[in-house]
């Protein structure tokens, strides 16, 4: 295959429209904007929403698949494409579980993977759930089930009083209710599976979030081997009993007494492997195109002792494309340094990255480094 299509035309579309250059593979993608960060990279695009089955059908005629950048998607809409004989990796039936967070975490628990307790709470149901919910409930977190991601929809809800301030916010909305898990560290798995079922998994990393929104990656996460391994576990037994194609990202909690608990499941590249762009053999977006053309899969393993990547995020409202500060963190010993292009920033966004290889796997040494991206991106 030559010509993938992907739904989605931001910054996951881009860095592997960049990977695809090194495979001789085109990206087509279908993404609203002229100015979304992938279209200057792709070989063509549909301009439309991601969500407009008209403009994947146009899409399908101008590539061989079609992957996903994004979960945004209608998939009854798609299946009728799929019907037709329209090639989308991974398969819809793979998205189908996943896209909803109460959907996602029933098939978890349905294939024997340990995640916190939850529950579904609907707008019908709401009233009577309010009203039962016990002191001993809290702190819990409701999470809109479809349509979330780097923190929006989430809320971690310390008490009945700021559950009641929030209800008009969120009660119309179905919902997923689940157990507050006070975690040690959070950790995160980038794993692929090609179209013969071979698996391959990513050095697991540990992430640190703000606000839910991820903020920095350590690799290799400093963890014992049995954690390792169970992760590692965790993370074949979920791609094969979906019998996914492609590269996906697993967050999860380690909890205060050494379990290991799922969280979320992406279905495609993640932000928490963008750090295997420079400090791995093969890059997780080299790594996705590859399983999505059905060729065999590349070798994951980390080319130095450590990396650290940290997110850039948006602080204020404005159209800087922050030069000077670009050029300081550029600066750093090791840094590469990824701008997405975006024209607007505001409090949040992602707006680009930066890895920064290491020498050595010392975690104070990881954390010193990131402290001196941060003082340049955030000031002092």
């Amino acid at each position: 295959m030559k010509r993938v299509g992907v739904i989605g035309g931001g910054q996951l579309a881009w860095m592997m429209a960049e990977a695809g250059k090194g495979l001789g593979i085109d990206l087509v993608v279908q993404t609203p904007q002229s100015t979304d960060p992938a279209v200057s990279l792709a070989k063509d695009a549909v301009f439309a929403a991601i969500d407009d089955v008209v403009a994947t059908a146009e899409l399908a005629t101008r590539c061989e698949v079609i992957a996903f950048e994004n979960e945004f998607v209608d998939i009854p809409a798609l299946e009728v494409l799929a019907h037709q004989g329209v090639c989308f990796r991974p398969h819809l039936s793979v998205l189908v579980p996943l896209l909803d967070k109460y959907d996602q975490r029933s098939f978890l628990q349905q294939i024997g993977l340990p995640t916190p307790n939850f529950e579904d709470v609907t707008p019908e149901s709401w009233d009577k759930w309010l009203n039962d919910a016990s002191e001993a409930s809290f702190p819990l977190v409701l999470k809109a089930r479809r349509h979330g991601y780097d923190g929006q929809g989430t809320f971690i809800i310390k008490d009945r009083v700021a559950l009641t301030k929030l209800q008009d916010k969120v009660k119309s909305t179905p919902l997923l209710v689940e157990e507050y898990i006070p975690f040690e560290r959070e950790l995160a798995a980038i794993a692929a599976r090609s179209v013969t079922g071979d698996v391959v998994i990513y050095p697991i990393v540990e992430t640190q979030q703000e606000n839910q929104v991820c903020r920095r990656v350590f690799a290799p996460a400093q963890i014992d081997e049995r954690l390792v391994k169970e992760v590692e576990a965790i993370a074949t037994h979920l791609l094969n009993s979906l019998k996914a194609v492609g590269v996906f990202g697993i967050e999860l909690f380690l909890t205060q007494d050494n379990r290991i608990l799922v969280n979320e499941i992406a279905p495609r590249t993640h932000n928490s492997g963008h750090f295997t762009i420079e400090a791995c053999e093969t890059s997780q977006f080299a790594q996705h195109l590859l399983a999505v053309c059905g060729l065999p899969l590349g070798n994951p393993r980390l080319k130095t002792s450590g990396a650290v990547m940290i997110n850039l995020l948006g602080f204020e409202e404005t159209d800087s494309d922050y030069a000077e500060k670009r050029s300081k963190i550029a600066e750093i010993p090791q840094a590469y340094l990824h701008w997405y292009g975006k024209t607007q920033s505001r409090p949040g966004r992602k707006l680009g990255h930066v890895t920064i290889l290491l020498d050595t796997p010392d975690r104070e040494a990881a954390e010193r480094v990131a402290a001196r991206v941060e003082s340049i991106w955030y000031g002092s």
